[in-house]
């Protein structure tokens, strides 16, 4: 499914403890599956209460680079709405700090 340069890599945060994801999850997490060598995006999902949010950050994440953190963090803070955005652009920051490790770069 994926190709061997291929990378999976998962970001963590937490959410507020009233939000429904903090209650089932007991945190936020988002996972990534990155082409190891051009950073490219080539899956995403994240935890979520409801399917369309999980749909949605994967359509704004996948193709798009890990290493354009800006942008998708911009991408996050003007087109997702839901109590957790906070906790995405956290968890995408870990994401992004993991893949640099890994990377070496």
């Amino acid at each position: 499914m994926f190709p061997d340069n291929s990378i999976y890599i998962v970001g963590e945060s937490k959410t507020s403890t009233n939000n429904a994801i903090t209650q089932q999850y007991n945190g936020f997490f988002i996972a990534l599956v990155v082409n190891r060598d051009s950073g490219e995006i080539l899956d995403a999902e994240c935890t979520s209460t409801i399917d369309i949010t999980s749909n949605f950050v994967k359509a704004m994440f996948t193709s798009k680079n890990i290493t354009d953190l800006d942008f998708l963090l911009e991408q996050i803070e003007s087109r997702y709405f839901g109590s957790s955005q906070k906790a995405l652009m956290v968890a995408f920051k870990n994401a992004n700090i993991k893949y640099l490790q890994i990377t070496n770069k």
